[in-house]
């Protein structure tokens, strides 16, 4: 297990100033803070991967958002896709709870780990080209730690998949050429490892439907089989 190594590598994240315009972003909000969370002290910084050190499955979303992750510190958390996103783990047994909600409210992750190709909050939601790429050797070097025990993949969104394969041929990983395109419930095999697309949570997606919780059950299902998950989805009685 690459405990130690994971505990590093989120330390590292969490200081990173490697792209001025995200570094403005974050602080700016953080300062400014939104009305409805007026009485909180803003992480304001990279927000690190959350789960587990030896993960059998990896999610992979977007960025943080800019009053949820950078808000709280942790991947998904304190905003609606998070709401969507957890609610999910923890119908199919990947979670402890079915709420994000801050960096310290006991949530658990089982045999999963949360990350993103763009660690800091952009504005708008959009990191330019060149920062995604000058984020990209965090996420290589934490798919490196995850490789002994990572079996599956879920991306979330057309611009995960696309940050994210050069990071898994970097890692070592032998990614299809031409490379594979994004679709929802897309699979794809890397070496010792599936890859699987799936919509992005985005209140976008969710609130007019293109992707519906089922949806998004039926994914996680499959990557956590795929995964050697069994005992824990059994566990929460999903079919």
């Amino acid at each position: 297990m690459n405990s130690n190594g994971l505990v590093e590598l989120d330390r590292c994240v969490a200081a990173c100033r490697a792209c001025p315009r995200l570094v403005a972003w974050r602080e700016e909000v953080a300062r400014t803070k939104r009305a409805a969370f007026a009485d909180w002290t803003y992480w304001g910084r990279p927000v690190p991967g959350f789960g587990p050190a030896d993960a059998r499955l990896l999610i992979i979303g977007l960025a943080p958002a800019a009053h949820g992750g950078n808000r709280t510190g942790r991947m998904f958390t304190g905003d609606r896709s998070g709401d969507v996103l957890y609610r999910a783990m923890y119908d199919v047994g990947l979670a402890s709870q079915p709420t994000s909600i801050s960096a310290d409210d006991g949530l658990e992750l089982y045999g999963v780990r949360v990350t993103a190709p763009v660690h800091c909050a952009p504005p708008d939601n959009r990191p330019t080209t060149e920062e995604r790429d000058t984020c990209r050797a965090w996420l290589v070097r934490e798919l490196k730690l995850l490789r002994p025990t990572l079996r599956a993949v879920v991306v979330l969104g057309a611009y995960g998949w696309q940050a994210s394969l050069p990071a898994f041929a970097e890692a070592g990983w032998t990614v299809p050429r031409p490379r594979p395109a994004f679709a929802h419930g897309a699979r794809v095999s890397l070496d010792d490892l599936t890859l699987f697309g799936c919509f992005h949570v985005s209140q976008r997606n969710t609130f007019t439907g293109k992707l519906t919780p089922e949806m998004l059950r039926e994914v996680l299902l499959a990557a956590a089989r795929e995964a050697g998950l069994g005992k824990e989805i059994e566990a929460s009685g999903a079919p």
